[in-house]
């Protein structure tokens, strides 16, 4: 007697940003969205994801959080958002299985094809991951000093674009991405999030990630149990 093949899971990712939240499903060609900024609360998140979802049947979900989560729990308030994301039950307000994840890692996961890849965020922030051998950590390199003082993110995130220019902002990232990659020493780079688009060229062993890297990310969180992860080498884990 055969067994019956096995259910695909519908998987929700959602990418919650500084100014837009974008939700998709696997099996979907068109993400939704609604609008982000400093008075959004998970609770009103999750009540509007629930109503531009409304048509859709998904059986788990994905979080992409623009902050600090450790071991799938978020640990820091979010800096463009409102507050209340510490402690909140993903799971009970939406009524499935939830994981969460830094949205820069879970654009690494889909944009990872293998070695070691350096993800960086140009957005209102900056989002940073590694991936190596497939195990994705989040990083925080936003924080780390700059050389004349401020942090990487002072250099390089919107408000720094928008008080210098596009010209200072382009050569500001030229020098923070080769300081990483001399820090870090990855195989190549993944320059994500809605800035990367206002770069004219790109260094070497670099490359543009794409909008729905996002969503394939989230998909993949998905595609394996984590108590299988000593065994998934070189299949994408993740450690968050």
């Amino acid at each position: 007697m055969k067994s019956r093949p096995k259910k695909r899971l519908r998987v929700l990712t959602i990418d919650v940003g500084g100014t837009s939240v974008k939700c998709q499903m696997s099996g979907r060609r068109k993400p939704v969205r609604f609008k982000s900024g400093p008075d959004l609360t998970p609770e009103r998140m999750v009540s509007n994801v629930l109503a531009v979802t409304a048509a859709w049947r998904f059986d788990a979900i994905s979080i992409g959080y623009p902050g600090v989560v450790h071991r799938g729990a978020i640990t820091a308030e979010p800096h463009n958002l409102g507050s209340g994301w510490i402690g909140f039950d993903f799971q009970s307000a939406f009524g499935c299985p939830v994981r969460v994840i830094n949205d820069a890692a879970m654009q690494a996961l889909g944009a990872y094809t293998g070695g070691s890849m350096l993800f960086l965020g140009l957005g209102t922030g900056l989002g940073s991951a590694l991936v190596v051998d497939g195990v994705v950590a989040p990083l925080e390199l936003g924080h780390f000093p700059a050389r004349h003082g401020g942090s990487y993110e002072s250099l390089v995130g919107e408000r720094a674009r928008k008080r210098h220019g596009d010209r200072k902002w382009r050569r500001d990232v030229e020098q923070v991405l080769e300081d990483l990659r001399q820090a870090m020493l990855p195989d190549y780079v993944v320059l994500g999030g809605g800035n990367v688009l206002r770069l004219k060229r790109l260094p070497p062993h670099t490359r543009r990630g794409a909008n729905a890297n996002a969503f394939t990310g989230g998909f993949r969180l998905w595609q394996h149990e984590p108590t299988t992860a000593a065994s998934l080498r070189p299949s994408i884990r993740s450690q968050t």
